[in-house]
Formats: C-alpha cells, sequence, structure tokens
C-alpha cells in the first residue's frame, strides 16, 4: 500500500470511527441497536452505495474472530462472577441443549418447508443459534435484569459460539458426515471443556504474575490482561479446543481477580470492544451484497419467524426445565436471544469454503439479523417490565454509581438524592452505615463542603461515600433502604435489596 493510498485509507476510517462512536449516542436517544447502525453504515459504503469493494470472505472471517476475541474478553472481564456463579449451569445447558435444539428445528423447517438439502438446511440452523455477545453485553446491560435472568443471558451468549463454530465449519467441510452424530457431538464436547479449561488455567498464572510483578506504568495493566486474552484463545485453538470459551474464561477469571487498576483495565477492554463492534460490523455491511437480498426476503422474515417464536422459546424450555424458571423468566428468555454479528460472522465460514448457495445463506442471515434486531431489541424494557423480570427498582431510590480505589481496597460510592426520596431530611449520623464507612464530601449546587454527622441531605445533593469493598454491598442497601423508608427503615422490614 503506497502513501497515498494509506492515506485514503486512514480518513474513510478515522470518518467511519467518528460515525461509529457518534451512532452509539443516537442509539441510546432512539433505541435503536447500534449493531443494526454499523451495519447499514457498511451497506452504505460498500457497492451500493459508496462503491468500496470488498468481496473476501477469508478476510472477512479473520477480522471477525480477532472481533469476537476482543467482544468476548470485555464481556467476561465486566462481568461479576459472583453475579452469574448461580446461573452458569443454566447457561451452559442453553449453550448445549439449547443450541441443538434450535439448530435441530430450524433445520427440519428448512428442509422440508423451504426445500433446502440437508447441508443448507443444517448451516441455516446451525447459523442461528447462538445468540450474540456483542448484542446482549451492549443492549441488556441497559436494561435492568434479575440477576438470575441477565446471568443466565450473559453466560449463554460467552459460551454458545463455541459448539456452534465446530458445528458449522464440520457440516461446511463435508466433515459431519465423515464422523457421524455422536463423533461429532464429542468433539463439540471436548472442544468446549477442553478450552473453558484452558482460559481457567491462563486467567489463574495471568492473574498470580500480575499480583506479583509490578509493572513500571499503569497503562502497561490491561495491555498485558488482554494479552493473556489473546494467549488463550491460540493455546486453545492450538490445541484443536475452543478458542472462544478460553477467552471467555480466561477473561472471567483474571475479571475477577484482585489485580491492580482493575478499572483501568475495564475502561480500556470496555474502548477496544466498542472498537471491535464498530469494525466487524462494518465490515460485514460492507461484505453484503445488497442485489441479493430481495431474493431472500420472504425466507429470512419466515426463517426469523419460526425462530424467535418457535425454536427459541423451545430450546430455552427443554435447556431450562430442570432449572424450574418461572413461566415470565423462559418467556423473557426466549424474546432477549438476540441475533446479531454473530451469526453473520458464521455465515462468513461456507462462504469461504465455497458452499454451495452460500450466497443465499448469507443474505437469509443479515436480513434476520437486522430486521429481527429492530423489532426485538427496542422492547427489552417494555418486555422485562411486563414480565415481571426487572427488580423492580423504585423510582425514589438514591442514584448509586461506585468506582475502585485500588491502593487502600476500597470504593468510592457516588449517591445523588432524586425527588421524593426519603434520603431528604436524613442526617448523616442518621444513615448509620456500617463502621469504617465514611462521608467525605458533599456537593450542593455549585458548593461543596465535607459534612459532619448533623449534615442534613436534600433534594438534589450529591454526596461521596468511600466504603471499604467488604462494606460496599451492604453500605449500599442500606443507602436504599433509607431512600425508601427513611431513617427508621429497619423498623419497616425494609433491607435495601
Amino acid at each position: 500500500m503506497d502513501v497515498p493510498s494509506l492515506n485514503a485509507f486512514l480518513l474513510v476510517g478515522g470518518l467511519v470511527l467518528l460515525a461509529g462512536v457518534l451512532a452509539v449516542r443516537a442509539s441510546v436517544r432512539f433505541g435503536l441497536p447500534t449493531l443494526v447502525l454499523y451495519l447499514l453504515i457498511g451497506v452504505a459504503l460498500g457497492e451500493a452505495g459508496v462503491g468500496i469493494q470488498f468481496h473476501d470472505p477469508n478476510i472477512a472471517q479473520a477480522i471477525a474472530y480477532a472481533a469476537l476475541i476482543v467482544i468476548l474478553a470485555e464481556g467476561g472481564l465486566t462481568t461479576r462472577w459472583k453475579d452469574v456463579r448461580g446461573s452458569m449451569p443454566m447457561g451452559v445447558s442453553l449453550a448445549t441443549v439449547g443450541v441443538g435444539v434450535s439448530t435441530a428445528l430450524i433445520a427440519v423447517f428448512g428442509h422440508y418447508v423451504l426445500g433446502l438439502d440437508w447441508v443448507l438446511a443444517i448451516l441455516l440452523g446451525a447459523v442461528f443459534a447462538p445468540t450474540d455477545a456483542a448484542a446482549v453485553f451492549s443492549t441488556l446491560r441497559r436494561v435492568p435484569l434479575t440477576k438470575r435472568v441477565s446471568s443466565a443471558l450473559e453466560s449463554e451468549s460467552g459460551l454458545n459460539d463455541a459448539p456452534t463454530i465446530v458445528l458449522v465449519v464440520l457440516v461446511s467441510t463435508s466433515q459431519a458426515g465423515e464422523y457421524g452424530v455422536v463423533l461429532a457431538g464429542l468433539m463439540i464436547l471436548y472442544q468446549l471443556v477442553a478450552g473453558a479449561g484452558i482460559g481457567l488455567l491462563l486467567g489463574w498464572l495471568g492473574s498470580t504474575m500480575l499480583r506479583r510483578v509490578a509493572l513500571p506504568a499503569p497503562g502497561l495493566y490491561p495491555l498485558m490482561i488482554m494479552t493473556i486474552t489473546l494467549l488463550a484463545y491460540a493455546l486453545g485453538a492450538t490445541a484443536q479446543a475452543s478458542g472462544f470459551a478460553a477467552v471467555y474464561v480466561a477473561a472471567l477469571s483474571l475479571g475477577n481477580a484482585h489485580l491492580p487498576h482493575r478499572a483501568a483495565t475495564r475502561s480500556f477492554a470496555e474502548g477496544l470492544a466498542w472498537l471491535a463492534q464498530i469494525g466487524l460490523f462494518v465490515m460485514l455491511g460492507l461484505l453484503s451484497s445488497p442485489a441479493e437480498m430481495p431474493g431472500a426476503f420472504v425466507a429470512a422474515l419466515a426463517v426469523g419467524a419460526v425462530l424467535t417464536f418457535v425454536a427459541r422459546p423451545v430450546s430455552v424450555f427443554v435447556s431450562t426445565v430442570v432449572f424450574r424458571l418461572k413461566v415470565r423468566e423462559q418467556l423473557f428468555l426466549s424474546w432477549a436471544g438476540l441475533r446479531g454479528a454473530v451469526p453473520v460472522v458464521l455465515a462468513t465460514i461456507p462462504l469461504a469454503q465455497g458452499v454451495e448457495d452460500a450466497d443465499w445463506l448469507f443474505a437469509v442471515v443479515f436480513i434476520v439479523a437486522v430486521v429481527f434486531t429492530l423489532l426485538q431489541a427496542p422492547a427489552l424494557p417494555f418486555m422485562a417490565d411486563k414480565l415481571g423480570v426487572s427488580p423492580g427498582v423504585d423510582a425514589h431510590d438514591a442514584e448509586l454509581e461506585s468506582a475502585p480505589l485500588e491502593r487502600v481496597e476500597a470504593d468510592l460510592i457516588q449517591v445523588r438524592v432524586p425527588d421524593g426520596s426519603k434520603l431528604h431530611g436524613v442526617t448523616i449520623e442518621e444513615l448509620r452505615l456500617p463502621p469504617g464507612v465514611t462521608v467525605p464530601l458533599l456537593v450542593r449546587g455549585n458548593e461543596t463542603a465535607v459534612p459532619d454527622t448533623r449534615t442534613q441531605l436534600r433534594y438534589g445533593d450529591e454526596v461521596l461515600i468511600v466504603a471499604p469493598r467488604a462494606l460496599r454491598s451492604a453500605t449500599e442497601r442500606r443507602l436504599r433502604a433509607v431512600g425508601r423508608r427513611g431513617r427508621l427503615a429497619g423498623w419497616f422490614g425494609e433491607d435495601g435489596r
């Protein structure tokens, strides 16, 4: 690439990145999923718009794999193990049994209703089986959900890429027929278990090393942690295991270890994940061919409807029946099975392998990803509220945000007293925060002050509280309790949960 070409590439890339970041703001304001906006940016830049030509599925697959590694790493690093621990078995069931059930149902529909041969029908089912990690991590974390539901969705999206990628590769390369169902199933099980084991090992080794080695600059810690997750993928793939499972488990292990500069690491990983999402979705939009969309539109709507209203609900029911989920929780899990970039990425595998009618499959997957993400994602808050899977936080609860203070192993909690909160009129002493928790700063209007025990809180006040890490949860519960029932919250049985 010569210098003028490099300059043009940097100019276009910079403009696309700037548009992608601004699209985040638009998506939050109008309730649109960012992945759809990024895909449409890619389409606008492609052959039907600006005219940029990009038709290499091998390069697309390599870029997509790299982006998924970063997205899964960010998901693991920002997930609290204590939140997902109880729902991890359910997530594993959704990522294995659920994938199998969904694949089978869509494959049967594709073969007997759409008239596809079994190879293409199974590929159609397999690419739609997994939920999308990027869509789940970015969209669902804006929707208040009970921990049981949100952790099941997050663990499912972090693990279900592994078995589906193996299945799509086996079918695309015609190896599935050679191995048979039993052997292929054992291979998928090995990939998932071995990948998770490798990720756990590297996560433990990495956290042990980082606790004992003092790096000369704080910025090196995020770089080291992301490098360890990349090594987890490479080692997993080299061992013929699932590199994606290794990445997620390694990141989950590192994110929950008491490492220096964890806040900086999470911010760094979050920024990289946004960059990966923008690049991934724009690239997939470039790869698409709008000229082929009309011929696949009707089939795509039919497949999307069967997936959303039949295959996903049945797979959720079968996967979670032993966990005694309530019907409303199963319904929400069914609706929240977002399909975004991952199915489109999986569709690049048969493209790269030259599978017959792979172009049609890619068009179908692209249409379903756009149309049904637009249908499902904006309705998630409404569905969560109507199905009762929102934690039901009171509108007058104190608004709490926390940030870690690494050197003293404490957290800085920022509290805002909203209108209607029972914190109004309560003194600092009457908060009865746990011993060892201090209140060093009060912001009222444009003035700041150091409060004492007799200082009364007022509507609109912002208070900074320093709590030892072990007392943070108890402090937040007490603040919520007082915000709901006032200084005598304990007498009313309010514990702030």
